[in-house]
């Protein structure tokens, strides 16, 4: 991937790039404008060489973005899932590394995958652009594949959170379950 130009402007987070046919650019707008859609705070500034994700940092609740180091955008999908996927009373609080009190960090990395895939379909994003083959210790088609048989281990994090609804409840409520979401952020 090569990087000609970047800014964040007025209209969004702009990485002139290509991924799997579609400008990274376009993928970039695309994730940083439902990020913001949907109440998560993203802005432009430094992020250190040692952060978990390149060009991404986690900071007060919100996501600082380096264009000039972020490598795949679907990453800030994955880092954004981490703060919507805990509670709106500490979210604010949350930086650099998210841990979310009482819950275990398998648990905790099984909703964030699930929330980010479900936010793929939503965006109409190829969810490799989350799960590169870059990502997820070398697991992210094993883990697509997994949920593409709808098999969403962890999912039970996220309807006792109130996000979205298992299969059986959402059919039996005349709604639709997972992947589709009943709300974005955690309360």
């Amino acid at each position: 991937m090569t990087q000609e130009k970047a800014s964040i402007s007025d209209r969004g987070l702009f990485i002139f790039a290509t991924i799997g046919g579609m400008a990274a650019d376009d993928v970039t707008s695309v994730i940083v404008a439902f990020l913001t859609a949907i109440g998560l705070s993203v802005r432009e500034g430094e992020v250190s060489d040692s952060s978990f994700l390149p060009g991404i940092e986690v900071e007060n609740g919100g996501l600082i973005v380096d264009c000039a180091k972020l490598k795949y955008p679907g990453d800030l999908l994955h880092e954004a899932a981490h703060l919507a996927v805990a509670p709106a009373a500490i979210r604010s609080t949350l930086s650099g590394e998210v841990k979310i009190p009482g819950t275990e960090p398998p648990v905790l990395e099984a909703a964030v995958m699930l929330w980010s895939y479900a936010a793929c379909l939503h965006l109409d994003l190829d969810p490799h652009v989350v799960f590169h083959d870059d990502g997820y210790h070398g697991k992210a088609s094993a883990l697509l594949q997994t949920f593409e048989m709808g098999v969403y281990l962890g999912l039970n994090a996220l309807v006792d959170a109130g996000m979205t609804l298992s299969s059986g409840a959402g059919i039996g409520a005349g709604m639709t379950p997972f992947p589709a979401m009943q709300r974005w952020l955690r309360e």
